[in-house]
């Protein structure tokens, strides 16, 4: 089966943490940490993980801890100063300024000047700490899985980070690390602990819906907290695949993943209803539109429209291009996308626009 790009550089992460000794006193992922991305030419082609809004400006992160601005649409980008080498997986804005970027070795950055200049918060070391100190009295299995998260070092990589607001946001990711924050990301806390999560499957993808948060991961995982995190109950979903993509509805979230599988999740999580229509390809990214329609990307390079009423799905009809990870709706209603080739834009109506 053909990995779609976030799944390869996931894996790819996770194959190594498992792999590759460490010496002792060392991390595997302390380098990248320390190095800022280098500065790179044809930024535009480099490959994109995740996108964010803030405000008429768009924003992509991606391998190497680059990070691309774009304020005309996402027809040119510029590289914004990035403080770390570490890929970066996602990307959150709260409002114009304020943002926060995650990824590999537990990295979460905040920017406070709508993306230029970054700074780490925290990383895996800090976040390995936390999860042990939060472990609650009794839990073995908890104490055991903290105790190992200090030992392995800042090589488990976040997926996904989101913020509701300038102070609470949650940042979820390989063997069900998750933590949040309700001062701007100055500390962290791990949640873990909350979430009925036995099997430390990977959380893909986070959302906070008003009082709710919504996490989605491997073999059919999907969980929701009714009371802004305090806890969390799983889902009985109608597919057993993973789920990597997560979007805000006016009736709930939509989820999707694996072999082209997405739904619609009403407010309770109690009704889920088949989105019909798009190619037996894994989905990566999900997106809700100014119109309220919601959009995904796939492995295949495509972009899949819903219908209004949410249930159906159709493809642009452009051809399949390089594996996609993310898109997002930029201010003049085009869609910026982000994948293994770099940064594109498209027309909703009409053909993919041009790399320069």
């Amino acid at each position: 089966m053909m990995l779609n790009l976030r799944q390869v550089v996931r894996r790819a992460s996770l194959v190594a943490a498992i792999l590759l000794p460490v010496a002792a006193g060392a991390a595997p992922e302390s380098g990248v940490l320390a190095r800022p991305a280098v500065k790179v030419e044809r930024l535009q082609v480099r490959a994109f993980l995740a996108l964010a809004v803030a405000g008429n400006r768009m924003v992509a992160v991606g391998e190497r801890g680059l990070i691309a601005l774009s304020d005309d649409n996402g027809a040119n980008w510029r590289q914004a100063n990035s403080p770390v080498s570490s890929t970066l997986t996602s990307v959150t804005f709260a409002d114009v300024r304020l943002g926060w970027a995650a990824g590999h070795a537990g990295t979460i950055l905040h920017t406070v000047d709508g993306g230029m200049n970054w700074t780490v918060q925290t990383d895996g070391v800090t976040v390995a700490r936390q999860v042990q100190a939060s472990v609650p009295a009794g839990d073995a299995r908890m104490a055991r899985l903290a105790a190992q998260l200090v030992a392995d070092g800042p090589d488990k990589p976040f997926l996904d980070i989101q913020f509701s607001d300038a102070n609470h946001g949650v940042a979820v990711g390989a063997y069900g690390l998750a933590v949040s924050t309700d001062d701007g990301g100055r500390s962290w806390t791990s949640f873990m602990h909350r979430i009925p999560n036995p099997k430390g499957l990977h959380l893909y993808a986070a959302r906070m819906v008003n009082e709710s948060v919504w996490l989605a991961g491997e073999q059919g995982f999907l969980a929701r907290s009714a009371d802004a995190g305090n806890t969390f109950v799983q889902l009985d979903t109608p597919y057993r695949g993973s789920y990597f993509a997560l979007a805000a509805t006016a009736s709930g979230v939509a989820v999707a993943g694996l072999k082209g599988n997405a739904y619609q999740v009403s407010q309770d999580g109690a009704v889920f209803t088949r989105i019909e229509g798009g190619p037996a390809i894994s989905i990566s990214g999900v997106t809700t539109l100014g119109d309220g329609r919601l959009a995904f990307t796939n492995q295949a390079g495509q972009v899949l429209l819903a219908s209004i009423d949410g249930t159906r799905l159709t493809a642009l009809p452009a051809a399949p291009q390089a594996p996609l990870s993310a898109l997002a709706q930029a201010a003049d209603g085009r869609l910026v996308l982000a994948g293994a080739a770099g940064l594109a834009t498209v027309d909703a109506t009409h053909k993919r626009g041009e790399r320069p």
